[in-house]
C-alpha cells in the first residue's frame, strides 16, 4: 500500500541528479517543484538554480515549474530562471502534471519530476505516469501543514529505504 508513494529515486539534492546521463537515455522533460526543492521556501532564484535551468535548457531538456503556491511567488522565481510555470497546481492531482507535459510537448515516459514532498509532488507525478525523484528538503523551516506531513513521510521513507536501500535508484 505504501508503495504508491515511493519515489523512483531518493537523492540528497536536485543538483546532484545525473541529468546528462538521463538525457542520453531519452528523457526530454523535467518538471520541478520550487520551494525546498530548488531553493528554501519562499526564497528567490539563486545562482545555483539559474545555472541548473540554463544547463538543462542548453542540453535540450524542456523545463517547467509546477507549484501549489500562488502566482506572485511562482512568477518571481520563474521569471528569474527563465521557465514557464503552473501555479496553484493542486498537486497531487495529475491534471497539472499532464498540462505541463502538454505545454512541453513531452510524454510521461520521457518526463521526470523532481520534488521534496511524497504526498504531493511524488504521488501526483506517479499518478500522471512520470518518473519521480524525491529530494531532501533544502531548509528545515517549513509551514506547519508541511511539518505534519513530514512526520508521515518519515514512516513511508522508512519502509522505502528498508525495501530499496538508501536511494532506491533504478
Amino acid at each position: 500500500m505504501l508503495q504508491r508513494f515511493y519515489p523512483d529515486a531518493y537523492v540528497d539534492s536536485a543538483y546532484e541528479i545525473p541529468y546528462d546521463e538521463l538525457y542520453e537515455k531519452g528523457w526530454r522533460g523535467v518538471i520541478f517543484d520550487i520551494d525546498n526543492t530548488l531553493v528554501p521556501h519562499g526564497a528567490p532564484a539563486d545562482g545555483r538554480s539559474r545555472a541548473l535551468v540554463k544547463r538543462l535548457l542548453k542540453k535540450g531538456f524542456h523545463v517547467m515549474m509546477l507549484s501549489n503556491n500562488k502566482e506572485p511567488r511562482v512568477k518571481m522565481f520563474c521569471d528569474a530562471v527563465g521557465t514557464a510555470y503552473i501555479y496553484k497546481a493542486n498537486k497531487p492531482f495529475p491534471e497539472s502534471y499532464q498540462k505541463a507535459m502538454k505545454q512541453m510537448k513531452t510524454q510521461p515516459d520521457n518526463t521526470l519530476f523532481v520534488g521534496d514532498q511524497l504526498f504531493t509532488d511524488v504521488w501526483g507525478a506517479k499518478r500522471a505516469g512520470m518518473r519521480t525523484f524525491l529530494v531532501k528538503p533544502i531548509h528545515p523551516k517549513e509551514e506547519i501543514q508541511i511539518v505534519i506531513k513530514r512526520f508521515f513521510e518519515k514512516i513511508v521513507l522508512y519502509f522505502y529505504q528498508k525495501e530499496r536501500g538508501k536511494t532506491g535508484w533504478k
